[in-house]
């Protein structure tokens, strides 16, 4: 079984007092130019984090957030916020940084080693210059930004030194070039596998996935949320209820693996008895709004359809009071679809 940081009372059995959990935000490019799909424009991102000072939230760095809300630290407060970039791209250097520093702000780049110098990304020469800052912080994406998931007909050896590889020469890297070992890691395209978290595990690392959702007490430390902050998903109309949400209580070792094995998957979970199910609201990529049940205890939340897509996810939330909602995702890969 993983080995996940959280509190092992019966989450079912109590009420759920105000926690400030962790709200992470997850972004890729910041330009007007690249694609839309992974792209927040500068306008949109100079307006998040306008909007992130005016709720006066507190900005904190990615691993001391993390290991505060995982344990439950701080009742009663208001959500921390961490801040963090996928691949290193060139526009976080020159539109981000600048913003974020004038805010002083802390962020977190998570680094596919290879890439760094590539046409659109930071050069090393870069991120030693942002890395010197005590308000940033260089981290592990892998070396290639493969699919780390172990993939059909891929034997067990290989997969284990594919992986091992890939991981392990990634935090070299950073290591002999920045000087950084940080024990953070953000999973290409959000995949992961019950083995992979394994992996991240032994190592002591936490693991950041891209499903959406704040990181509480109840979290898995190597299948922590991420709200996506692409154009998309992070205008400001929506923006307030994922800075304010908090994370459902509901223990990450309840909940099933990060690898599909039926077609629409099914979430099954205790709803704890302070809520009601008549109040759940949960949603499937592409398909909206999905009907839940409960049998004998359990809440079971299954699409009408099958999905063709590699990766898919379900939303679900719950009124916390004070405009406030509770938030679980859970994202599924299908290894059968074809690669990104």
């Amino acid at each position: 079984m993983v080995r996940r940081t959280l509190l092992t009372f019966a989450l079912s059995s109590v009420a759920f007092p105000a926690l400030a959990d962790l709200v992470v935000l997850q972004y890729h490019h910041v330009s007007d130019s690249t694609p839309s799909s992974t792209s927040t424009s500068v306008s949109l991102f100079e307006a998040q984090m306008e909007m992130i000072a005016d709720l006066k939230l507190e900005v904190v760095p990615l691993q001391a957030g993390t290991q505060r809300a995982l344990a439950g630290a701080g009742k009663g407060a208001q959500n921390q916020l961490a801040i963090t970039f996928d691949d290193a791209y060139d526009s976080v250097y020159s539109k981000a940084a600048p913003m974020l520093s004038s805010m002083d702000y802390p962020y977190t780049i998570f680094v596919n080693t290879e890439a760094v110098g590539r046409h659109g990304y930071m050069t090393w020469e870069q991120l030693a210059e942002l890395e010197q800052r005590d308000d940033v912080t260089i981290a592990n994406h892998s070396a290639d930004h493969g699919h780390l998931a172990r993939k059909p007909g891929e034997t067990a050896e290989q997969w284990n030194s594919r992986i091992d590889q890939s991981l392990d020469a990634a935090q070299a890297t950073l290591e002999e070039k920045l000087g950084t070992e940080a024990p953070l890691f953000a999973y290409p395209y959000g995949e992961f596998d019950t083995a992979l978290e394994e992996k991240l595990a032994d190592r002591d690392w936490y693991g950041y996935g891209q499903q959406s959702g704040p990181i509480g007490e109840s979290s898995g430390a190597t299948r922590l949320p991420r709200f996506p902050m692409a154009n998309a998903y992070g205008q400001l109309n929506g923006l307030p209820d994922k800075l304010q949400s908090k994370a459902f209580p509901v223990a990450a070792d309840e909940l099933p693996g990060g690898v599909m094995t039926d077609n629409p998957p099914l979430l099954s979970f205790a709803l704890p008895d302070s809520m009601e199910a008549s109040r759940l609201t949960c949603f499937a990529s592409g398909q909206g709004r999905i009907d839940i049940s409960v049998e004998d205890g359990q809440v079971r939340v299954q699409a009408p359809d099958a999905f063709n897509s590699r990766r898919l996810r379900y939303n679900c939330t719950y009124p916390a009071g004070g405009g406030q909602f509770y938030w679980l995702s859970h994202q599924w890969l299908d290894p059968q679809q074809p690669e990104d």
